[in-house]
């Protein structure tokens, strides 16, 4: 919701500036997004006139003007077609950034003439689409004054996102309302003009669909002259983002700003009988004002004629209807549509608009008269015109509301204590009636209010949300019991190892398109209404998300991609605690080219599951394959405890990497954290670094092909409890189809160094466990 301070002082009489209007929006629960001056763009540019206009010595399409902007005469080349001398327009000097042209002006010499500064056209500094020449001012303007302020544009443009149950503030005068109660000013009452018709309407208006348009007002006004709105007009509603269109059309869009009310203007000329609200009928279409076309259900409320649907009742009108700048006479609809059938026809048909905006949190069903009336008013004042009397057709929903309120509830549920005279006060100025007994009648506009709870939120957010005192729960006595479960505790731990891997963590969606999730075997969980096709799919894995935040990385020139995330994957069994990790193969790190692939990937997944659960469960793991198949199949592999998966890891499949657009290899890896068991930390001592000297002893192993080297290295580090360390650092196949495996074993003494009759036995129960594990030693 836009408005700027000039549109907010029409309906609240205050003298505060844009920083104390903002504050307070913010103090009442409205939150503001932003505000911006246009006027701050167009601070450099003032009002000149030019002197002289002669003909450019080497360009016959351009002139070299003489220019008066408060300062004396200064030399500007210019090639518009309407400079001339005595021509009042808008200067840019020197320095001057122009936002149309993305350009920061400078002396320049243009065809060997020197320019000081240019004189400006409206699109170049964003007034308009005018750029057929330069703007050219009332003869009057004071040169030398700065344009935005001549011009009116110093009013700044207040961006505030309002919640769905705020219905009231969707127009200014809701805000100027909550602003009014919040002590910020005195709202001004409201204009509402008395029209008498002349005469009965010449379209009969109805409502056939009582459900989705309980009521339906119109007139119509005869000989309307349709054209460009007034420059005030056009500029309000430009300055909220509002494209100005024609008077008619400014006008209901004005009113919808203004006061929360949408309306549609027909043109009279292109109906054939009468105006109705009905249900549309199986088959209909109507092309939309935004030039696309709409199969419509019988679901959906639409504004018709004889001949058909004019109308998406509620969201949008239908371009055929349209008030065109010939249109001379017209019908002005303000109808009521119930809320909820206003969102399941926006939502089906995935259109959404101001007005739909509006509607579908629930306008004021009161205010059906008066927003006819002050719409019909501002037609007579652009258009001129007869208008009709005014048709009903149907009853608003117009209920009165009541709550039985005990303002001694606010300290109870608001944390604050305000005096019952106040709060009284409070919801008054927002507009309920409270009564003697505290019986509160709540306004037509507030459909969101309910109950007491709601009165109370009403007083506390007016009295000031910042006021509400921060008041921690009560502490049981005595030290605080740690409270986290194992698996948050697992989360924890394994996201500080994960960073102190180097891995930048990333959050990605848990929602994915059916094409990203088919090549992780497909989502088992499937959303039966999504917000989109590319949200439909609850992932399968968490790789999707980081290849495509690896490829992003990658296109924007980072070589060096380390992400992870925790999170849930979604199985066909259940969602499963996950952590994934995607590292770019070809990174590379302050000492060089660092390790890359599979090797890579087993390293991280080893390292955080030892964080997690100790050395010694990452140690007994054993390593299968195949892994996924969205890994390399030579180049990955499973960690397994037991039968139960742990882990995968691996280079991704060459194919994936091209269907994610990745140009070099990656690799990645899963941990299930449900897999994982915690290891408790006990007291840990001071580091104290074993004195004793390790030794490294050298085998190589013959080990058939079908026998995994996990299998070795598991029964080596068992062989004996001095064993600390496996590493294989060779591999060659015998012409017998064995492989030769060699791989160094780090022995630790623990209380003495080692004899040589004790590395001998150590040596001789590592052969023997060796052995067992299906390999010999090689002679």
């Amino acid at each position: 919701m836009k408005f700027s301070l000039s549109w907010l002082k029409d309906h609240l009489d205050t003298q505060a500036d844009a920083a104390t209007v903002a504050e307070a929006l913010t103090r009442v629960g409205l939150e503001v997004e932003g505000v911006s001056n246009a006027a701050d763009a167009l601070a450099p540019f003032t009002i000149a006139r030019v002197l002289t206009a002669e003909r450019h010595p080497q360009a016959d399409k351009l002139q070299v003007l003489s220019v008066d902007a408060g300062n004396g005469p200064m030399q500007v080349v210019c090639g518009a077609p309407n400079a001339r001398a005595g021509l009042v327009g808008i200067f840019g000097p020197p320095g001057a950034y122009v936002p149309g042209l993305d350009v920061t002006l400078k002396v320049a010499a243009i065809r060997g003439v020197e320019s000081n500064g240019m004189m400006c056209s409206a699109r170049e500094l964003q007034l308009g689409e005018g750029h057929d020449g330069i703007v050219e001012l009332p003869g009057d303007a004071p040169v030398g004054v700065a344009y935005a302020q001549w011009a009116g544009l110093d009013d700044p443009v207040f961006d505030v996102s309002i919640t769905p149950n705020r219905q009231d503030c969707m127009g200014v005068r809701g805000i100027a309302r909550d602003l009014a109660a919040a002590g910020l000013g005195t709202l001004k009452p409201l204009a509402v003009p008395s029209i008498a018709g002349e005469g009965a309407a010449a379209v009969a208006i109805r409502t056939d669909d009582p459900e989705g348009c309980p009521a339906f007002y119109g007139r119509t006004v005869a000989g309307v002259a349709n054209g460009p709105s007034p420059d005030w007009l056009r500029r309000r509603l430009e300055a909220v983002d509002q494209r100005s269109i024609s008077a008619l059309v400014d006008i209901t869009n004005y009113v919808m700003i203004d006061l929360g009310r949408p309306l549609h203007v027909y043109d009279m000329a292109k109906l054939s009988g009468a105006l109705v609200a009905r249900r549309a009928r199986d088959g209909e279409s109507v092309e939309a004002l935004n030039g696309k076309t709409y199969a419509l259900t019988p679901a959906m409320t639409v504004i018709a004629d004889d001949v058909g649907v004019h109308d998406i009742g509620g969201i949008m009108g239908g371009e055929h209807s349209g008030v065109v700048d010939a249109t001379t006479d017209i019908v002005i609809e303000c109808a009521y549509f119930d809320p909820a059938a206003i969102a399941r026809t926006g939502q089906a048909l995935g259109l959404t608009s101001d007005a739909r905006q509006r509607f579908e949190r629930g306008v004021d069903p009161a205010f059906l008269d008066d927003g006819l009336a002050i719409a019909t008013g501002l037609v007579l004042d652009l258009c001129g015109g007869r208008p009709s009397e005014v048709i009903r057709a149907g009853a608003p929903p117009v209920t009165p509301r009541t709550v039985a309120f005990d303002p001694a509830r606010t300290p109870a549920l608001g944390g604050i204590d305000v005096p019952a005279d106040r709060q009284r006060a409070i919801l008054e100025s927002l507009g309920f009636g409270v009564g003697g007994d505290w019986t509160v009648t709540v306004p037509s506009w507030r459909r969101d209010v309910d109950g007491t709870a709601d009165l109370v939120e009403e007083v506390v957010r007016i009295a000031g949300l910042d006021s509400v005192p921060s008041t921690p729960l009560a502490r049981a006595e005595g030290v605080a019991k740690p409270t986290a479960s194992d698996a948050q505790l697992v989360e924890r731990r394994i996201r500080r190892a994960a960073a102190a891997r180097g891995l930048h963590e990333a959050v990605t969606w848990s929602f994915i398109s059916e094409e990203e999730a088919r090549p992780f075997g497909g989502g088992a969980w499937t959303l039966a209404n999504p917000i989109s096709e590319s949200l439909k799919v609850m992932r399968p894995s968490l790789l999707p998300g980081l290849v495509a935040a690896a490829q992003r990385n990658r296109a924007r020139g980072e070589d060096a991609v380390r992400l992870f995330e925790i999170g849930r994957r979604y199985a066909a069994d259940a969602e499963h605690p996950t952590l994934g990790f995607v590292r770019s193969v070809d990174e590379v790190g302050l000492g060089g080219r660092e390790p890359g692939g599979w090797a890579a990937a087993k390293a991280d997944a080893l390292a955080l599951i030892a964080a997690v659960s100790g050395r010694d469960l990452a140690q007994r793991l054993r390593v299968e394959a195949p892994a996924s198949p969205w890994y390399h199949p030579g180049r990955s592999g499973v960690l397994k405890l037991g039968a139960r998966p742990v882990a995968e890891f691996g280079e991704l499949h060459p194919e994936l990497l091209r269907a994610a657009g990745l140009r070099h290899a990656a690799c990645a890896g899963e941990l299930f954290l449900d897999a994982l068991t915690l290891r408790r930390a006990g007291k840990k001592p001071a580091y104290a670094p074993n004195p004793l000297q390790p030794v490294k002893r050298d085998f190589a192993f013959v080990l058939p092909e079908d026998k995994p080297a996990a299998q070795l290295d598991l029964a080596i580090r068992k062989a004996d409890k001095l064993v600390e360390d496996v590493t294989f650092f060779d591999l060659f196949r015998l012409p017998s189809g064995e492989r030769s495996l060699a791989l160094r074993v780090t022995l630790q003494p623990a209380q003495a160094s080692f004899t040589d009759a004790e590395l001998k036995a150590i040596s001789d129960r590592i052969v023997a466990a060796a052995e067992k594990a299906g390999a010999s030693l090689r002679g």
